[in-house]
């Protein structure tokens, strides 16, 4: 029954709390001061590597210390666990960098493990930065090591599709697992927020193993029955493995179907989806949905015994929606 809660509620997100009636936050003037002494450490670290404290102050929603910084190029680098640059989107902000003259939005940064510094947000910048040959980047340094991990929150400089969430929030959940006993004893659970959706996790491990799966197919069935598990990080990752190959087993019988309808001469961008569909136990499924293994299983045996003489053009047509992504096969 606790799994079934912990399903529906991660499937949820938390609605933003009413507005208040008188303003929040701090007021312009109480940005300014000097920062506690224990952050003073940040400021030496900058100017070691050849950086320099451009400014500090407080932010103006919860009052944390931030620090308006320059470092050399080769002092940053993304976090471990961020998606691989696009390509195109680097060259285009190349371009306006070399058009403006002006560099106008400082990336995120937060110390790194092995002090130096990440980029949780801004990866794009940077590479667009080193593509021009540039000396020097500025960022705002957040003194909290933690703010690296929330790649998915912060990242708004270009959308992630859902391989790159995928495996981004996976590579975090193996990073951290290996970092030490101060996170490795973290449950998912207690890192719900950075690892925004469970059924990524397990999606990650499905994409690593198949780059070109067509996980838009399975992830609304995933979403209603995963939950974070409450235990250590590593334990979760070996579950989440299992998931992952109870995943492919039902991918291999679904590409079956596919291939079978196409055939018979079905051709049609919904091919998959229209499958999944008809093989999903929860389609009509109301309240709370039955277990994970019970629904796979379910699954599985569904699209092992499909009835490919049931199958009409019309009812494909009606599953409508946007083609499968590009890049997802």
């Amino acid at each position: 029954m606790a799994e079934k809660k912990a399903a529906k509620a991660a499937g949820k997100r938390r609605p933003l709390r009413k507005r208040p009636a008188e303003p929040v936050g701090l007021a312009p003037a109480d940005l300014l001061g000097r920062a506690p002494p224990e952050l003073e450490k940040i400021a030496g670290s900058v100017e070691s590597q050849g950086g320099a404290v451009l400014a500090s102050y407080r932010d103006p929603v919860g009052g944390h210390w931030l620090f308006l910084v320059s470092l050399p190029i080769d002092r940053v680098e993304p976090t471990p666990y961020q998606r691989a640059p696009s390509k195109a989107h680097v060259e285009k902000i190349a371009r306006v960098l070399e058009k403006v003259e002006r560099f106008l939005d400082p990336i995120i940064l937060s110390p790194s493990p092995e002090g130096r510094f990440w980029t949780p947000n801004g990866n794009h910048r940077l590479e667009a930065l080193k593509k021009l040959n540039a000396r020097t980047v500025v960022g705002l340094l957040v003194p909290e090591e933690e703010i690296s991990h929330q790649i998915l929150a912060l990242n708004t400089e270009k959308a992630y599709n859902l391989r790159e969430k995928a495996l981004g929030v996976l590579s975090l959940l193996e990073t951290l697992s290996r970092q030490g006993p101060e996170w490795s004893k973290r449950t998912e659970e207690s890192l719900a927020f950075e690892l925004d959706d469970p059924a990524l996790l397990t999606l990650g491990l499905c994409y690593r193993e198949r780059p070109r799966l067509s996980g838009g197919a399975y992830h609304p069935l995933l979403k209603r029955i995963e939950s974070f598990f409450d235990e250590d990080l590593a334990s979760a990752l070996e579950e989440r493995q299992k998931r992952a190959r109870r995943v492919l087993e039902v991918d291999d019988a679904v590409t079956g179907v596919v291939n079978q309808l196409k055939e018979r001469g079905f051709q049609s961008p919904y091919l998959r989806a229209f499958v999944v569909a008809r093989v999903n136990p929860l389609r009509f499924h109301k309240g709370e949905p039955p277990g994970w293994d019970e629904t796979m299983e379910r699954v599985l045996r569904s699209a092992q015994r499909f009835d490919l003489g049931k199958v009409k053009e019309a009812d494909i047509a009606r599953t409508g929606g946007p083609p499968p992504a590009p890049d997802e096969g």
